[in-house]
């Protein structure tokens, strides 16, 4: 793809992002997701190894690129996802759909189901063409197939356009439409290498990066750890296409190296709980791989770091008389209505490869208060996640 990057503005869990030395003033938490070599040209330098924010491109003329247009342009919440609202086919059919950096193919809903509201009629398009064949998609949780087509695509907050891309209409799925989502599609924002049924289908991203001609960078800011400020109702977030909208972030952001271009693919350098390291090597917590994932909200963990976290937190946690089951999944652990059980919990921070291979940063993450019943349920160990 292009030699510009591709970033991903994460959710503030933290409220700082640290190098592991030299000690530097609080910045807001910041993932970009792919780096280049920096353009020779006039304009500030990096300092002292921190890699400064890309200063978004003049708008295209055909592009019609409005960053602030984009901005909250996200709904959803930290535990089902964020998703976006987008215009499919002539006359326009609207439709909700998930955004997820861990995949790479665009699919709509195209029949009913029982767990969503709308889908979309390919047969009441007069834009839309069929490309003659299906195609399967398998997720950690979930699968579905669908006959893949092409039509035309209006994000309503975001690029003042429509463009063609290629778009899979499902008509079979399994444990996929989920009770309780609020969208009915998903939008792959990964590499093309991950496109079903092969690289050869283009991309979403790609297709505006060729039609629109704007920059290869998108940036995402996810804002729904928690309840809303109000009390109710959803969080949301913004999904910026063409660069990085300057007023999501304070600071300057920190860059990570993709691994390899398929999945947003990092390196985790080593994981600390409680401020104490887990002192396991590093190929464990990359162990078989480490990445970037919006379209899932838990932390997805290799079992024997996991257990290594279990254990980190049982010692640093501030109530010694939990039980072995709370631990293992198999208990709640519940509070009277007064207290404020997430506070009892240790952080965790990750720490990742500066761009500069010689520092790192870390990600602070925050115990969190959970929506629902002032209960906390631990998943266990066959889930291998946190």
């Amino acid at each position: 793809m292009g030699a510009l990057a591709r970033a991903l503005l994460w959710p503030l869990l933290a409220p700082w992002l640290l190098p592991a030395a030299p000690a530097l003033p609080a910045a807001p938490l910041t993932l970009p997701l792919r780096v280049a070599a920096p353009a020779p040209g006039p304009g500030p330098p990096a300092a002292d190894g921190l890699a400064l924010a890309l200063e978004p491109e003049p708008e295209p003329a055909g592009g019609a690129a409005s960053f602030l247009a984009m901005v909250d342009n996200l709904r959803g919440d930290s535990g089902r996802g964020y998703y976006l609202e987008v215009l499919i086919g002539t006359p326009p059919q609207k439709l909700q759909i998930l955004v997820d950096t861990g995949s790479s193919n665009f699919a709509v809903a195209g029949a009913p189901h029982p767990n969503i509201d709308s889908y979309f009629d390919s047969q009441r398009s007069s834009t839309y063409h069929p490309k003659g064949f299906d195609v399967t998609v398998k997720y950690t949780q979930g699968s579905w197939t669908g006959a893949v087509g092409e039509d035309l695509v209006t994000i309503t907050k975001g690029l003042n356009a429509s463009f063609l891309v290629n778009i899979a209409t499902i008509f079979e799925s399994e444990s996929f439409f989920l009770p309780g989502i609020q969208w009915n599609g998903i939008l792959g924002l990964a590499y093309g290498a991950l496109a079903k049924p092969s690289s050869s289908l283009e991309t979403f991203f790609d297709s505006l990066v060729r039609q629109a001609g704007i920059p290869n960078v998108f940036s995402m800011q996810m804002c729904g750890a928690g309840l809303p400020a109000a009390g109710s109702g959803t969080n949301g977030g913004s999904l910026v296409l063409g660069g990085i909208e300057p007023s999501l972030y304070k600071g300057d952001i920190w860059y990570t190296p993709i691994m390899e271009e398929w999945y947003y693919q990092i390196e985790i350098l080593k994981l600390e709980v409680g401020g104490q390291s887990l002192n396991l090597d590093c190929r464990e917590y990359n162990a078989d791989k480490a990445i970037v994932d919006s379209g899932t909200t838990l932390l997805r963990l290799p079992l024997k770091v996991f257990n290594a976290v279990v254990d980190g937190v049982a010692r640093a946690s501030l109530i010694p008389e939990f039980s072995d089951g709370f631990w293992t999944g198999s208990q709640l652990a519940c509070w009277a209505s007064p207290e404020t059980p997430w506070s009892y919990f240790p952080k965790i921070s990750i720490y990742l490869r500066d761009e500069n291979s010689s520092r790192s940063f870390r990600l602070t993450i925050l115990p969190q208060k959970s929506q629902g019943p002032r209960c906390l349920k631990f998943l266990g160990p066959s889930q291998q996640t946190t």
